[in-house]
């Protein structure tokens, strides 16, 4: 229905509605981001990693920062799970969280934006200071109706930064963290050259291939349980796991060096610094086979995690994964089928998040990109329509030293189904659940 509404509905109504519930949520709440150093960071892969390391290098210096992205939200020594199911909440819900930061005495505020944001507007009443670029792939493509306009919605928000008020650096609590906006872009990004263009002139870029960064890794080196690099002499070691998490920590490093941390501060503290919830997640409850949930939905991302997977050398990938329904992205359905056909030893296809479309049709849909990379049905790819019962079988088929991979949820809170209502899903939770209970009926394993 609403997607019906939006192709008969002319743009313009959309705009003005969207821009008056920003204003007004703005008035209500007394326009709080006019007392924070905020910090967005948009992108297509990344983003919540990029949040989340920038909330905890500041705190780990002492800072109070509240945050707001997919995995969870913060106020200060609170936080909790996002259970929306929306990357950037609605301009009411912000901008309450907003002001919920500025009376808890937070300094800064790190949000993550999507493009959907821009959409509607609900940056708009959003004084940023920060925004940080990740990378850009096709994603969202009959929402925005193409790539080119899926980039546009990403570079309006460094036109945004560019164009806000900058008084509030007038205030002197304000004052000595930031002098003027500033821009943080991935050098490494073939888009790079055209987020640079819209930035304001304080720009910083990071990056690993790309000799023209100013932050830039001199050498790299992945293992199983953690990531070395090295900046400008000085050494990081880290826990979270792959190559795209480097590019993450450079991200976030750019940024906070920016707001008053040393190298040598940020090195210290990321030592410490778990991976974020449901991003390449161990889960270990004793079995002799691995177990890791990953958020991973699009194409780009799942390569990435194939790619850090690669160093566990494990004898088989057992992947389980879907694809989300309610016209997103119906096109990535057979690719991610291809790619864990092509991938993955043994690929099992479930539910996800299908709105109001026909779970079993996604499903097929996805096991077709699988069978045409070599999968045969009921032999090596398997298709179950429940999540939980698609991750007890994967689990059954694992043996030791074997992968097993579950994909597409992450940290999510809930399965969305027919008319928007939500199923309580916690994957990590259900993971352990089933791995316990396997261990009873299998005690040898």
């Amino acid at each position: 229905m609403l997607n019906f509404l939006r192709r008969i509905t002319p743009k313009f109504i959309f705009d003005i509605y969207h821009r008056t519930l920003g204003w007004l949520a703005s008035v209500v709440y007394g326009n709080p981001s006019e007392e924070l150093i905020v910090i967005g960071v948009t992108g297509t892969n990344g983003k919540s990693t990029v949040v989340y390391l920038i909330s905890e290098l500041l705190r780990s210096l002492g800072h109070k920062v509240g945050w707001a992205s997919t995995i969870s939200f913060g106020v200060g020594e609170r936080s909790w799970l996002n259970s929306l199911k929306m990357t950037t909440p609605g301009r009411f819900f912000l901008q309450h969280l907003l002001r919920q930061m500025v009376s808890a005495g937070c300094e800064f505020a790190v949000l993550e934006m999507s493009s959907e944001s821009v959409l509607q507007h609900r940056h708009k009443q959003i004084n940023f200071d920060v925004m940080v670029f990740t990378n850009l792939t096709p994603e969202h493509l009959e929402r925005h109706r193409g790539f080119e306009n899926y980039k546009q919605a990403k570079l309006e928000l460094f036109r945004h930064l560019k164009q806000v008020s900058s008084s509030k650096y007038q205030v002197a609590s304000i004052a000595p963290k930031l002098k003027e906006k500033l821009a943080v872009i991935n050098a490494d990004d073939r888009h790079a050259g055209e987020f640079l263009e819209v930035s304001p002139e304080k720009r910083i870029t990071f990056g690993i291939e790309s000799n023209s960064a100013n932050l830039q890794t001199t050498n790299y080196n992945l293992l199983t349980s953690s990531s070395e690099f090295t900046i400008s002499g000085v050494e990081f070691k880290i826990q979270l796991i792959g190559k795209f998490n480097i590019y993450n920590e450079l991200a976030a490093i750019a940024t906070v060096t920016q707001l008053g941390l040393t190298l040598e501060d940020c090195s210290q503290a990321l030592q410490k610094i778990k991976p974020p919830a449901g991003r390449i997640e161990v889960i270990n409850e004793g079995q002799n086979f691995g177990v890791i949930v990953d958020y991973a939905p699009e194409p780009n991302a799942l390569a990435a995690t194939y790619e850090a997977l690669k160093i566990f050398k494990s004898n088989q990938l057992i992947h389980v994964l879907g694809s989300a329904g309610g016209g997103r992205d119906k096109s990535r359905r057979g690719v991610l089928g291809q790619m864990a056909g092509k991938t993955a030893d043994i690929v099992i296809v479930t539910n996800e998040d299908p709105y109001d479309e026909d779970p079993g049709s996604i499903i097929s849909e996805v096991a077709v990109g699988a069978i045409e990379s070599g999968k045969k049905e009921n032999e090596n790819l398997f298709k179950i329509l429940d999540r939980r019962e698609a991750i007890k079988k994967a689990f059954q088929l694992a043996k030791p030293q074997d992968l097993v991979l579950l994909t597409g949820k992450g940290s999510e809170q809930a399965i969305v189904v027919a008319g928007g209502k939500k199923i309580a899903w916690d994957e990590r939770k259900v993971a352990r659940e089933e791995l316990q209970k396997l261990s009873l009926t299998q005690p040898h394993q």
